[in-house]
């Protein structure tokens, strides 16, 4: 469980994988901007950038369902439904058009950081965890919003 002292110091490798994993989200969002004739193709692999790391979020709780500790069966077969919730909301989304892609995509991110807070009551995570998870979500979410703003105008 997540306690009231400062986070522990986010491991080297979760730093640089998770927001390494952001560099793609920016430079695509960028790209619908500054190559603005070819908005449309970046946007395509925005969009489809943020499905697929949408469905890895989603895989995070199958994950922990599986090897968390002290969890009763109904908890764990409920964290393990959820789990494909996230690619359930991704995978329709880059077949929508590129608004209501872009708002499924938020949806789906904000309803799996709501799962991660709830998670985080319950379970002995990483104190560092639930941080990295908003920020990282955030910075997806936002690079989404400006990549569908820049076909806007």
């Amino acid at each position: 469980m997540t306690s009231d002292t400062a986070p522990a110091p986010l491991p080297a490798p979760a730093a640089w994988l998770g927001y390494g994993g952001v560099l793609p989200f920016a430079a695509l969002a960028t790209l619908c901007w500054l190559a603005a004739s070819h908005a449309g193709f970046w946007f395509g692999l925005l969009l489809a950038y943020g499905a697929v790391i949408l469905s890895f979020v989603g895989a995070l709780h199958w994950g922990f369902a599986m090897t968390l500790p002290g969890l009763d069966s109904t908890r764990r077969s409920r964290m393990m439904a959820w789990s494909v919730v996230p690619a359930l909301l991704a995978w329709p989304a880059v077949l929508l058009p590129a608004a209501p892609a872009v708002a499924t995509l938020l949806l789906g991110y904000l309803l799996h950081y709501l799962q991660d807070q709830r998670l985080c009551r319950h379970a002995d995570l990483p104190s560092w965890y639930l941080p990295l998870r908003r920020h990282l979500s955030l910075a997806a979410g936002t690079s989404l919003l400006a990549g569908v703003l820049a076909l806007q105008v």
